[in-house]
């Protein structure tokens, strides 16, 4: 069940991610009326597997929402997580290091909440409307054209925010000559599985192996996630069972032989290409992007939904200021403001992405610039601290 759309709204947001939810329900609490157009049905909102890792800010503005009843009832705290190299196992203690952890929360649990939470209050949210055009951005009164059930509609509001992803027709509104695009595509993928088995781990295992990178998992005590770097154009379905749980014990094995890994049936295989992606500004009129419809970062680091959580923590602030009191200062800034975390948070997955894989154009001197900075990890407190604050995410005021 969807609620009904007006043609007149204070925010129409386009995306019914993370992103685009999250920003309904804070606009919401501060007396801001939106709407929420969705291309896809809802079942496929709900079901693609994406993060699972949520950053101390993502979690304080799931509560803040009214949206974490259940995350905080199944979702698994975590305090730490172990880095794998040469054989050997270092743990990065967050807790300890910074005084937070992070949460493991799938991302399909996260939208399946905030879009639960969006029709209990009846507010508007409408799937399977395709966005065709954003058009009029520069004046006060921009609109978004929508096709739903073979019909044609027109959403005027004072702002659009789009939140489509990297290939919606928001970012499309902003003329190439007014902006900058910035993209690094890495040389390799990672071939992700689900599997019906306990984790092998606690906590979160990133490895480099003699073969490549490698990441333990998890979505719940009983379900593993698991990757694998693999080549760019792999197609999941040549590698069989066996042959993933044969490579990944390899590249989290310990010259101790003290690790032993878990295996079952794997339920789910995917390959995700890896690259980062920043597109400025992040504004152009009454038009505001952002989550992946501005910026792509390798999973690495696990930034992506949380940058996008960031993203609209800081434009509802800065919406809600402009309707109530029609001072800009906080709108003009939200580009720039934005983009300071969106770089930050680049050069830590692009940090922890070579670090952790073996780049296959590589040459013996890059292998040894990654072990020394595990090493230095390794031996190094406040090279662990700045690891773990990176890692649970830097306070909204921090950057």
């Amino acid at each position: 069940m969807t609620s009904p759309v007006p043609d007149r709204t204070q925010v129409a947001i386009i995306g019914a991610g993370p992103a685009g939810l999250m920003l309904s329900h804070l606009l919401r609490l501060r007396g801001v009326e939106s709407v929420v157009l969705e291309s896809r049905p809802r079942e496929r909102v709900e079901t693609r597997q994406r993060a699972g890792i949520l950053e101390h800010g993502t979690v304080e503005a799931l509560r803040e929402v009214g949206a974490a009843a259940r995350m905080d009832e199944q979702g698994l705290p975590h305090d730490g997580f172990e880095l794998r190299f040469s054989g050997r196992s270092v743990r990065v203690d967050m807790q300890e290091l910074t005084g937070h952890h992070v949460m493991i929360w799938a991302q399909t649990e996260v939208t399946k909440d905030l879009i639960a939470l969006r029709l209990e209050q009846g507010e508007p949210l409408l799937f399977e409307a395709e966005v065709t055009a954003v058009e009029d951005v520069e004046t006060d009164t921009p609109l978004v054209r929508y096709r739903h059930e073979g019909a044609e509609h027109v959403v005027r509001a004072d702002v659009v925010v789009g939140a489509d992803g990297s290939y919606g027709p928001a970012r499309r509104a902003i003329p190439d000559r007014l902006g900058r695009r910035f993209e690094r595509v890495y040389p390799y993928s990672w071939l992700g599985i689900l599997a019906d088995v306990a984790p092998s781990s606690h906590e979160l295992i990133y490895a480099r192996g003699r073969t490549g990178f490698a990441l333990a998992s998890m979505r719940s005590p009983s379900v593993t996630r698991a990757y694998i770097q693999v080549p760019n154009g792999t197609d999941a379905a040549d590698w069989d069972d066996e042959a993933i749980w044969d490579e990944l014990a390899a590249r989290f094995a310990l010259d101790d032989g003290s690790f032993t890994l878990e295996r079952g049936p794997i339920t789910d295989k995917s390959v995700t290409p890896m690259r980062s992606v920043v597109s400025e500004p992040m504004r152009h009129g009454r038009l505001f992007l952002a989550g992946d419809a501005a910026h792509i970062v390798p999973p690495t680091g696990a930034k992506g939904l949380n940058l996008a959580v960031a993203d609209v923590r800081v434009l509802a602030e800065a919406l809600a200021e402009w309707f109530a009191t029609k001072d800009e200062t906080l709108i003009d800034a939200y580009s720039d403001t934005a983009l300071r975390r969106v770089w930050r948070a680049s050069h830590f997955s692009w940090t922890m992405t070579t670090m952790l894989h073996v780049d296959p154009d590589g040459d013996p001197f890059d292998e040894q610039l990654a072990l020394a900075h595990l090493h230095h990890i390794e031996v190094s407190e406040p090279a662990r601290r700045a690891l773990a604050e990176n890692y649970r995410g830097l306070a909204l005021g921090a950057i």
